[in-house]
């Protein structure tokens, strides 16, 4: 964990919801990011009434869109014509925006990594007041139809690079506003990605993205709210109102339902804010410090005490998922990755964890 900071107090944080437009290519991205600003600055508007805001949040996808997933790029051909660096000339831009406001930003884009050539990842960033970017955490699992490079599959070399300590693989940020860490979309559908962000130290895990109908249907909020509560962590969790595919749609679609939200270390939504297909924003009071004092006083609430680390390690003894299946070719097009899932379904079955149906 990387450590810049000292005090807090309570400030008021924004989970944006913005109407994205999906990007061809990299210039496409400005139009993104001109309305993110306006969404930021008018939701600064009316919520620093309340407390200054010190934190806004925004989705995956927010400035890209999901062009690659959809139209079912070849990775290379995405490295070429979208992905971009961090820091880079976007980043660059939200720093400027990250002053402007006097606060914290972070966001997600599918970005180049200087040491892997040929493939691009899915990263989430951090932006500070004074347009600096100070965080960055690379995506650890990946949706079936996404084709972004992820630590695992690129394992040998990414672990000479880095290790395999928490901070390769779950960093976290020291800041004014509370430690911070990230993970993006499915990652919060395990519960592994925000433990190791909590023991390592997170206080604040921010969250973006899910589409629907898992949204809709409960997931989206079960799966926030759980990681909040098993880790003593607030997670604030933004998620787009609706998407146009392109510059050239005639309507946005509403694909991810919004539902933008902030949780407490309780678990319980403090702020919430329903699709509409407009863009707005869910808000809420951050109190690191009572967070702080809850883990140190509660006998009840604060779960990571309690580990009995020796116990857990042989769920996890034997591999499942093959490794550095990216070092020699880049991430497959959905048809030939979809075999490589069914294969990993398929061991499952081997191996007896799963029962076949009678039919």
């Amino acid at each position: 964990m990387s450590n810049t900071n000292t005090s807090i107090g309570q400030y008021m944080a924004l989970a944006l919801q913005p109407v994205m437009v999906g990007a061809k290519e990299k210039a496409d991205i400005g139009r993104n990011l001109e309305h993110i600003t306006e969404l930021a600055f008018a939701a600064k508007n009316v919520t620093e009434i309340e407390l200054p805001v010190r934190l806004y949040a925004i989705p995956e996808g927010a400035l890209q869109g999901f062009t690659d997933e959809i139209f079912d790029w070849d990775h290379v051909d995405m490295v070429q014509r979208l992905a971009i660096e961090v820091p880079g000339e976007e980043t660059r831009y939200l720093g400027d925006l990250a002053r402007s406001l006097d606060a914290f930003i972070i966001a997600q884009a599918k970005v180049i990594h200087p040491e892997f050539a040929e493939r691009f990842f899915n990263c989430a960033f951090v932006v500070n007041p004074q347009g600096e970017v100070i965080h960055k955490h690379y995506k650890l699992q990946v949706f079936a139809r996404e084709h972004s490079t992820v630590p695992h599959d690129v394992w040998d070399k990414w672990v000479e690079l880095y290790g395999e300590g928490l901070d390769a693989f779950f960093p976290v940020t020291d800041t004014d506003i509370g430690r911070i860490g990230c993970l993006i979309c499915m990652e919060g559908s395990f519960p592994e990605t925000a433990r190791g962000l909590a023991m390592n130290g997170a206080e604040l895990i921010y969250r973006p993205s899910y589409p629907e109908p898992y949204v809709g249907n409960g997931l989206w909020e079960v799966q926030n709210r759980a990681r909040a509560l098993d880790n003593t962590v607030y997670m604030v969790s933004p998620n787009p109102a609706a998407y146009a595919v392109s510059a050239d749609s005639r309507f946005p679609l509403d694909m991810f339902g919004g539902e933008s939200m902030i949780v407490n270390y309780q678990g319980q939504i403090i702020g919430k804010h329903q699709s509409g297909g407009a863009a707005s924003y869910a808000g809420a009071i951050i109190n690191i410090d009572a967070l702080r004092e809850y883990r140190q006083q509660t006998l009840w609430g604060n779960w990571l005490k309690d580990l009995r680390t020796e116990q857990y390690r042989p769920i996890y003894a034997e591999p499942q998922y093959e490794k550095n299946r990216c070092i020699e070719q880049p991430p497959l097009k959905h048809a030939e990755n979809d075999k490589v899932v069914r294969a990993a379904v398929e061991r499952m079955f081997e191996r007896g964890v799963y029962k076949r149906p009678a039919k």
